[in-house]
């Protein structure tokens, strides 16, 4: 478990740090039950090549995003918004 695990009215830094460290986070003020965010680390795949193409050695990087599961139960890419920046009512959850 986390040390972040059960943080809560944390400001948009400590959330940030917490999804670092693999923890679910959310707010609040959102209106849909059950909404959280989480990061997703990943290799991005290999577009294809023209014939004759080679790969350069780490030409795409680890790449990390986050994803936000709605009060639907879907999986969203995640953008943060204005409020979303400035709020304290971020919380570690489980």
């Amino acid at each position: 478990m986390s040390v972040l695990h059960g943080l809560k009215e944390c400001g948009f830094n400590m959330a940030i740090c917490a999804l670092k460290a693999g923890n679910k986070v959310s707010r609040e003020g959102w209106n849909g039950k059950g909404m959280y965010l989480y990061l997703v680390r990943c290799s991005l795949p290999f577009p294809k090549l023209d014939e004759g193409g080679a790969w350069k050695c780490d030409a795409f990087p680890d790449s990390s995003f986050i994803v936000m599961k709605t009060a639907d139960g879907n999986l969203v890419p995640w953008l943060a918004s204005q409020t979303d920046l400035l709020a304290d009512d971020w919380a570690v959850i489980e």
